[in-house]
């Protein structure tokens, strides 16, 4: 009888679930709050209460497999490490395409000479000189470096080269774009590896925090992770592609909404601390996103499932809107901890400080607002935000960390690298003082909803003097904003709409018409078409009102608020290849190959290398990812044009796949006849 172990890493929460693989059933599931400071220590509390509960021993889990959220969080709220692209064989236009500027944030760029062209013959000589400079100086400044060269997919020496360079000179993590994607577009190949760099240092620590606590255990079962298809891959291999496991989380709970409902069709939402992240089942399985994984306003080339993610979870930031007479109010992008939760852990500043705003008749914008610091590195950072961080010993209050104005700046600075988390008012805390939450403390909560109300809007009146009331206005925004969410992921999907933006149909006043059931000289009404499975902790609490709002079946399972870490137990390990044949020639014709370039005089053949190369690649990463008992695939997309009426090859995408169950621990080998 083999037993699972299913972990997920989420902004708030971390979770861990046993699973007995021969009956399908969960028989053992914690929660434990993670801690970004050690995120051992939450793993451990999760994965040691699961064990205890389900009565399972740690030698008898054949299994491991680890979905986080971190990722995607890191990318919503624009966090992460400072890193260095090199650019090869760019001209500056190019850096203003794909956002790759706004993922940047004004980290270094050097762009040198070299580069390809779109048959992989070299175009300019690689300029190692010039770079050899550069890296002794940038080595110190950052944590890892992303290089992109111009049709390095066609062929990668000049990346290959780079990398070498920088690993002998800096010993800092390095991502080349072709490693994480076979498809043009070398601004959107740069953006991709921009972000992977940015990720590497945040998942190797997740990796080794959980390492630690299954050695500590005696969990010997390989570790496996969810990448965001939904596919494993083992621990070594996202340790170096960390950007395949954005929508790793997501990802996971598609799977794990599928194993608990058995549903076929329906939008899944998973509500978090940070994100609310919607798919849709059609046939039982999601759709993968053929333009790449998007997060955070960027767009990645990672292969992911389809899925639209938005900045709204239960610990997003409240914005309290000032302009016009009556304001307004906004949840989110970014993930605050909420002040019940941090009272829960510092109750005695927190409730001194909420008392002392509560004493005074003005209302500041720092008041009741707090600052955590966390780990991480501090290279990069300018001498005011040295000097600002240097203050945040402990938890404290916002006005004690911050003397001038000038100082806010540098403050968002360090937020965005990671290094400070700020406090703040919540939807939790607003659940807690409505008492749909009890698991902080709901005074302190009540105290800074109180002070977030004396806030005025344009007409000069205050938002609200009762925090129960500031509360469900809180409450009712999130479900307002939840619809918006499925709405989009609804208009997305639907045909009829194709070519139309969802963002806009959301949000059309015909649209909010029809959901209110609009009856004057025109009738509207609306519903969705498909039930709604709600995930996470907090959606037994907050979905019932979206589902009531949409007029649709809410399916609530029993398992919702570990349905992630289900989902990192019940997938399979796929690793895919892909590689280009063109035509540079009349009668001649290229495989661009993982080991390089090979031609050909017939098409056919050049098509059959390909696949016998991609099969060999294809098999090779599956086994490093954990698979066992492959299955391979073969997908060919040909090209071709039509000359006096024949058709005339242009080019072919050559795609192998190789799939299978993870290995696990305490496999009997098979005989072999010597």
């Amino acid at each position: 009888m083999a037993h699972f172990l299913g972990v997920d890493t989420g902004g708030t929460y971390t979770d861990a679930v046993i699973v007995d693989e021969a009956a399908d059933l969960v028989i053992g599931k914690a929660k434990s709050l993670t801690t970004r400071a050690d995120l051992a220590l939450g793993i451990g509390r999760a994965v040691d209460a699961a064990l205890a509960q389900s009565g399972v021993a740690a030698a008898d889990v054949a299994l491991v497999s680890l979905s986080t959220t971190l990722a995607t969080n890191a990318l919503v709220e624009g966090q992460g490490g400072r890193v260095a692209l090199i650019f090869v064989g760019f001209d500056e236009g190019d850096l203003e395409r794909g956002g790759l500027i706004e993922a940047l944030k004004g980290d270094p760029v050097v762009k040198i000479a070299g580069g390809h062209s779109h048959a992989g013959v070299q175009l300019a000589p690689l300029d190692i000189a010039a770079l050899e400079a550069h890296l002794r100086d940038l080595g110190p400044q950052v944590m890892g470096f992303a290089v992109a060269a111009r049709f390095a997919t066609r062929n990668p020496a000049h990346e290959v080269a780079i990398r070498d360079l920088i690993r002998r000179i800096t010993g800092r993590p390095v991502t080349c774009s072709h490693e994480l994607s076979a498809q043009l577009n070398g601004p959107k190949r740069a953006l991709t590896a921009v972000l992977n760099a940015r990720l590497i240092g945040m998942i190797d620590r997740l990796v080794s925090a959980c390492e630690r606590h299954l050695a500590s255990v005696g969990i010997t079962a390989p570790l496996m992770v969810v990448r965001g298809d939904g596919a494993l891959i083992s621990a070594a291999m996202v340790r170096e592609r960390p950007i395949e496991t954005i929508l790793s989380g997501p990802a996971a709970s598609i799977v794990g909404a599928r194993w608990l409902t058995g549903a076929k069709d329906a939008l899944v939402s998973d509500i978090g601390g940070t994100t609310t992240d919607v798919a849709l089942l059609r046939d039982g399985l999601p759709e993968i996103d053929p333009q790449g994984a998007r997060v955070g306003g960027f767009r990645t080339m990672v292969e992911a499932v389809a899925m639209r993610t938005s900045g709204l979870g239960g610990d997003s930031e409240v914005h309290l809107i000032t302009e016009g007479l009556l304001g307004g109010m906004r949840l989110g992008p970014r993930r605050l901890i909420p002040v019940s939760l941090l009272a829960s852990e510092h109750g005695p500043m927190v409730h001194a400080a909420l008392d002392r705003a509560l004493a005074s008749d003005k209302a500041g914008d720092m008041d009741g607002r707090f600052v955590v610091p966390m780990a991480g590195q501090t290279g990069g950072l300018s001498p005011r935000e040295l000097t600002v961080l240097e203050r945040i010993t402990a938890p404290m209050p916002m006005a004690q960390v911050l003397t001038t104005r000038l100082e806010i700046a540098a403050l968002e600075r360090l937020v965005a690298r990671g290094l400070v988390m700020i406090s703040g008012v919540t939807p939790s805390d607003a659940s807690h003082v409505l008492g749909g939450l009890d698991a902080w403390d709901a005074s302190a909560a009540e105290k800074a909803l109180e002070i977030l109300g004396r806030r005025r809007n344009g007409a000069g009146e205050r938002f609200s003097t009762e925090p129960k009331a500031l509360a469900q206005g809180i409450v009712d925004q999130l479900t307002t904003q939840t619809v918006e969410c499925l709405l989009e992921a609804a208009f997305d999907e639907d045909t009829a709409f194709a070519g139309e933006s969802p963002e806009v149909l959301a949000r059309h006043t015909l649209t909010r018409a029809a959901l209110s059931r609009h009856r004057g000289v025109i009738e509207f009404t609306a519903r969705l078409g498909v039930p709604v499975i709600g995930l996470g902790a907090s959606a037994p609490y907050y979905y019932g009102a979206v589902g009531t709002r949409l007029g649709c079946e809410m399916i609530l399972p029993e398992h919702a608020g570990v349905a992630n870490a289900i989902g990192a137990v019940v997938g399979q390990v796929s690793q895919r290849a892909t590689a280009m044949v063109t035509s540079p020639g009349v009668g001649r014709f290229t495989a661009h190959l993982p080991d390089g370039l090979q031609s050909f005089t017939d098409p056919e053949a050049a098509m059959v290398a390909a696949e016998t190369a991609l099969t060999l690649e294809a098999s090779r990463r599956a086994k490093l990812a954990g698979a066992e008992d492959l299955r391979i695939t073969t997908a060919r997309d040909l090209r071709s044009a039509l000359v006096e009426g024949q058709p005339m090859f242009v080019e072919a995408t050559i795609s192998v796949t190789a799939s299978g169950r993870p290995r696990v621990a305490h496999a009997v080998p098979e005989e072999v006849e010597l």
